[in-house]
């Protein structure tokens, strides 16, 4: 007779571990570390209250195994066991309300943040990423590649020690690991490249030295992309290979999701059949092709559960043995509790976006956009949770444009390595984060923006003479213009190369709207650029924005005053 399986049936995993239901919370990015990367009482408070949720398994957000490289400022690292006391209180945490939790071990490779990493960014090959502003990675030695599986597995076993009770090895959303297996990330012709099962061997090496680092009671689960959703990539039935050549190593869940930064399925936003959005998730489909090939081993869907119903139903079909859930969990953290508890539970769906003209918002760059500000709504509700609060449906998207901002700030990018003096390494510091942040940030913002047609005075463009080239450059800017001229702001006052460009040849023009105007410029040393940055903005929203940046940036901005020759 066959057992019906229902979403408080507990789950046996390989390694001998129960889970007490069939719901978990899946991992999101917290950004609540300390400035050493460590965890601290933000994190405790946070997971108190998933802990309280009733879970079957609670996943942490991504943890580095490499301080070098972030996926953005405020990531947990875990290197060695000098912060063991912070870690342990962390797992006790959610264990303490009776959930397993298992911490996510991640490398981002290419997707490091820019601003947070001392020198280019990593990846199986030289393949820059298909988004504006971020630079071409370095390709990995045989070493570094050797280097990286062995950091997983030291910081796997430095979780087993700290009391967690597994690791889940990210797999997906276009990080290392799913650089190497993607052939459009890895042009690789050695043993880590070519051939699906070459592309398989880092993922491969690293389950396995995870798994002699640990003790055999230890669950070791990982995170796989069902598809990349991006042409010539990693497609279904290079997933469904990968699938079968990981369930042959002892692994004791899989969980499938999608996409990646340049296609971000996994941002919430996926496009899907009639029949998906009767089922909810988007991936259930995929995991019921992968059944067979996955054997025992359990297998886990995220993304789009949103009622009772579908869950539940997803389980009993035998569909999956594990549902996830993300962002609900974020103003819902009891969730879980709520869903067993009644039958027609519908979990609340917040989708925050800007408003624009509807023949911009299809755009790939707008949904993009709204993909990432949507993610950090969310974040914005773990912060508040993680500061004792309690989340915020109603949160306006404008705060959390300002506190990303602030969240970002010096202290999140600060280094601990080199050999300068104190005000010396502040300066350095404070420098390179200025022109990343500028040439990584603010400049592909600004032109991407243009490339889909939102023009405005605040963001526009400024033409220079180079002062070696003699050459026009072009550089983004924020204006405010009147009648006989423009307000420039220099974020980097006289040292950024447009500045001194127009010491050395005061000769400019700049963009009004569509049209071009000639002018002579200067800097204006003695203008307060408080209030005169906060003439720039359309609305107040975007003037605390923008002082905001200054603020965090604790840049040395200056004003330039532009009069126009061609009235």
């Amino acid at each position: 007779m066959t057992k019906t399986v229902s979403l408080s049936t507990p789950l046996d995993l390989p390694c001998g571990q129960i889970l007490p239901n069939r719901i978990m919370k899946s991992a999101l990015s917290e950004g609540l570390g300390t400035a050493h990367h460590a965890p601290d009482v933000r994190l405790e408070r946070l997971y108190a209250r998933w802990a309280a949720g009733d879970y079957g398994l609670i996943v942490t957000g991504n943890v580095m195994v490499d301080r070098r490289y972030l996926g953005e400022p405020g990531n947990v690292v875990l290197e060695n066991d000098s912060e063991l006391d912070a870690f342990q209180r962390w797992a006790k945490t959610a264990q303490d309300g009776g959930s397993p939790i298992w911490m996510q071990l991640n490398h981002p490779g290419r997707q490091a943040n820019p601003i947070t990493t001392d020198g280019p960014t990593v990846a199986p090959s030289a393949v820059k990423l298909d988004i504006p502003g971020i630079p071409t990675p370095r390709e990995l030695t045989d070493t570094e590649i050797r280097d990286v599986i062995e950091r997983f597995a030291v910081s796997a076993g430095i979780a087993e020690v700290a009391g967690f009770d597994g690791v889940q090895i990210h797999g997906a959303h276009g990080y290392l690991i799913s650089q190497f297996l993607s052939p459009l990330a890895n042009k690789r012709s050695d043993r880590w490249g070519g051939s699906t099962a070459n592309r398989a061997r880092f993922v491969l090496e690293i389950i396995r030295r995870v798994r002699e680092a640990v003790g055999p009671g230890f669950a070791v689960g990982i995170k796989l992309n069902s598809a990349d959703f991006q042409r010539g990539g990693f497609s279904e039935e290079e997933s469904r290979t990968v699938v079968e050549m990981i369930a042959a190593e002892r692994i004791d869940l899989i969980e499938i999701s999608g996409g990646s930064y340049e296609s971000p399925a996994m941002m919430g936003r996926p496009a899907v059949s009639a029949r998906t959005r009767a089922r909810e998730a988007y991936f259930l489909d995929y995991a019921e092709t992968i059944r067979e090939v996955a054997a025992d081993v359990p297998l886990a869907v995220t993304g789009g559960f949103r009622t009772h119903t579908g869950m539940a139903d997803a389980i009993a079909s035998g569909a999956c043995d594990v549902v996830g859930l993300g962002r609900p969990t974020a103003l819902a953290p009891k969730a879980a509790q709520g869903v067993m508890a009644d039958t027609s539970a519908t979990l609340p769906t917040t989708q925050r976006s800007v408003k624009l003209p509807r023949r911009l918002t299809g755009t790939a760059q707008v949904k993009a956009l709204n993909g990432a500000l949507d993610l950090q709504w969310h974040t914005d509700q773990l912060h508040t949770m993680g500061a004792g609060g309690d989340p915020d449906p109603h949160r306006p998207l404008w705060r959390t444009a300002v506190t990303t901002v602030r969240r970002n700030g010096i202290d999140a990018f600060r280094s601990q390595r080199g050999h300068l003096g104190t005000s010396d390494k502040k300066a350095v510091r404070k420098f390179r984060i200025e022109r990343a942040v500028g040439r990584y940030v603010a400049n592909p913002v600004v032109a991407a923006l243009t490339r889909v047609g939102i023009t405005t005075t605040f963001a526009t463009e400024l033409e220079t003479i180079g002062r070696r080239t003699g050459l026009r450059r072009t550089v983004p800017v924020s204006a405010a213009f009147d009648e006989t001229g423009a307000w420039v702001i220099s974020q980097h006052g006289a040292r950024s190369g447009w500045a001194n460009n127009i010491s050395a040849n005061p000769t400019v023009r700049i963009k009004q709207g569509r049209q071009w105007r000639s002018g002579t410029a200067e800097l204006v040393h003695d203008d307060d650029v408080t209030k005169r940055v906060r003439t720039f903005a359309p609305n107040p929203v975007f003037a605390s924005l923008t002082a905001a940046s200054f603020r965090a940036l604790q840049s040395d901005p200056v004003s330039v005053r532009i009069s126009f020759t061609d009235r």
